[in-house]
């Protein structure tokens, strides 16, 4: 996507949304950069191509695909007599943009390993803060709305919310790549039946069976892909993995890795650093799934057995098994294993953690705890949408489904 020509204004093929326009010069200067294009090595699903070869699709796409959809929601507020100016347009969808930009390779569990006290919310802020710095204080407002600190609430809701365009599009675009095709929700009809009252993002009441759909495939996606049990064990593994190198760096026992993976293993890097020097910040943004897989793929000749071992699992999908239920597991339970572990695996016997552990997956489709998703009734008044549809049912009012796992190897 080089500009050669010096014309900024592209068209992308979307295999999800068809066409999208990048319609603004400071767009394109956005997706140009190596922060944004950093992105097209990181697969937005993780190790999840272990359980559904397709989904191998990027955050770039993604988040492409984010804009897109809030071109659209915007052109439909501004039918409906919502004052947007092109600013705000711009902006709006430069913070759509650059939502994800912090991201590291296999997000969450790099977030719960390598780099400590600081998430990919605080690390994308941080590199729009860097990013507006080079454009010349062009990002300002795109901050301000991704902050949620703009005077125009309801822009910021289309980023992070209940119903925000970043959900809509992933829903979609994970249904695509994964084949299950219960994620598939209709985004146009919802984005056409939103409206703004009272400075809040509401939906037309005859959009409710959208919201419907839209809620349902979240909740069917969760369970069928993103706690997928294998996607569990595998992503776990990977923490187990990068904890293990840690602690080996913390030894000083030599690691294979590039030299943006080597700072973090080789340095307690906590979010405090981030705010004291650019370095953490430039390190992590060259961080991407490349690093981690070639230094798996190494260490599965390390001397140490752990990380031999674990990296060996992960690269040859021989997965940890892992049990779920609806109650916790006991600690006999979870001794048995461990018991058995030591005599199948001596070399483990001093770190059963990194083989046998528990932990719970939560299924939050819908949370009270944040905004509501509100439905402008017919009368001009506001509900919220448990209250007002007559598909919500025992099954779809269960926010906070949890289930308890178990990981252990198969003896």
């Amino acid at each position: 996507m080089g500009n050669t020509s010096g014309n900024k204004k592209k068209i992308i093929n979307d295999p999800v949304h068809g066409f999208i326009s990048i319609s603004h010069n400071i767009l394109f200067d956005i997706i140009e950069h190596s922060y944004f294009q950093r992105l097209r090595r990181i697969k937005q699903l993780g190790l999840t191509d272990i359980v559904y070869p397709g989904a191998i699709h990027t955050r770039f796409q993604h988040a492409l695909g984010t804009m897109f959809l809030m071109d659209e929601a915007l052109k439909n507020l501004k039918l409906k007599k919502q004052n947007i100016n092109n600013d705000e347009v711009k902006a709006a969808k430069a913070a759509i943009l650059m939502h994800d930009i912090g991201h590291g390779p296999f997000s969450h569990a790099l977030e719960h390993s390598i780099v400590n006290d600081i998430s990919h919310e605080e690390i994308s802020l941080l590199m729009m803060k860097k990013l507006n710095e080079q454009f010349f204080g062009k990002l300002k407002i795109a901050i301000d709305i991704f902050q949620g600190n703009y005077p125009k609430k309801y822009l910021s809701q289309l980023i992070s919310s209940q119903l925000d365009v970043d959900r809509m599009d992933y829903l979609r675009r994970d249904s695509f790549y994964t084949g299950v095709s219960e994620g598939v929700i209709g985004s146009g009809r919802i984005l056409n039946m939103l409206n703004v009252k009272d400075d809040s993002l509401v939906v037309e009441h005859k959009g409710i069976y959208s919201i419907d759909n839209f809620l349902n495939a979240r909740r069917i996606m969760y369970w069928q892909v993103y706690l997928h049990k294998a996607v569990l064990s595998a992503e776990f593994m990977l923490i187990n993995i990068l904890k293990r190198a840690k602690v080996l760096a913390a030894q000083n026992v030599e690691l294979f890795s590039t030299p943006a993976l080597a700072f973090f293993l080789y340095n307690n890097i906590q979010k405090v650093d981030f705010l004291k020097s650019d370095e953490p910040l430039e390190n992590f943004s060259l961080l991407d799934d490349f690093d981690i897989l070639s230094s798996i793929k190494v260490w599965t000749k390390h001397k140490d057995l752990i990380l031999s071992d674990l990296c060996s699992r992960l690269i040859n999908r021989n997965l940890l098994k892992i049990s779920l239920k609806d109650d916790a597991f006991t600690k006999e339970e979870l001794g048995n294993l461990i018991r058995t572990l030591k005599l199948k695996l001596p070399f483990a016997a001093e770190h059963p953690e990194y083989y046998v552990f528990t932990g719970t997956s939560e299924n939050h489709f819908y949370d009270y705890s944040k905004d509501n998703i509100n439905i402008l009734m017919k009368d001009g008044s506001v509900k919220d949408i448990s209250l007002v549809s007559d598909q919500w049912n025992s099954s779809l009012s269960n926010f906070a489904s949890k289930k308890f796992f178990l990981c252990y190897p198969k003896f």
